[in-house]
């Protein structure tokens, strides 16, 4: 099954890192949160880090999420990790998982992949291409 939808960031708090290995990019890490519509509703908390350069917007990130809500109309909860890499015009490497036996109420069983993507004018979409096992 597929559901797809939009998502928007609610709060973005960055923490302070002090990293024990200098590199040639800065890391941060920060906790969102983020509202989504669609046939995907609901929130989720993010625990977010990455490797970036904002003038060049040169960089990696990983992240862990939190959702709770509905997809296609099934409510429940779980966890999905996602990462991508950017050149600063690009994005590769991506990598998208629902996080196995983190399903709740009538998602739970839930696996499965998804993605992510921003258009020009800045929306952000999701999918989840999932299985309710």
């Amino acid at each position: 099954m597929r559901a797809a939808g939009t998502f928007a960031v609610q709060a973005f708090d960055p923490t302070e890192v002090i990293p024990a290995v200098a590199t040639a990019l800065p890391v941060g890490v920060a906790i969102m949160e983020k509202r989504y519509d669609g046939e995907v509703v609901g929130r989720s908390a993010t625990l977010f880090t990455a490797a970036f350069d904002q003038a060049s917007g040169v960089g990696t990130y990983v992240a862990m999420e939190s959702f709770e809500g509905s997809l296609n109309g099934r409510a429940g909860a779980f966890n999905f990790a996602h990462s991508a890499t950017t050149s600063g015009s690009d994005r590769t490497g991506e990598f998208f998982v629902i996080v196995p036996a983190s399903g709740t109420r009538e998602l739970a069983g839930i696996t499965g992949t998804g993605g992510l993507t921003v258009d020009a004018d800045g929306t952000h979409r999701v999918w989840f291409d999932y299985d309710l096992g």
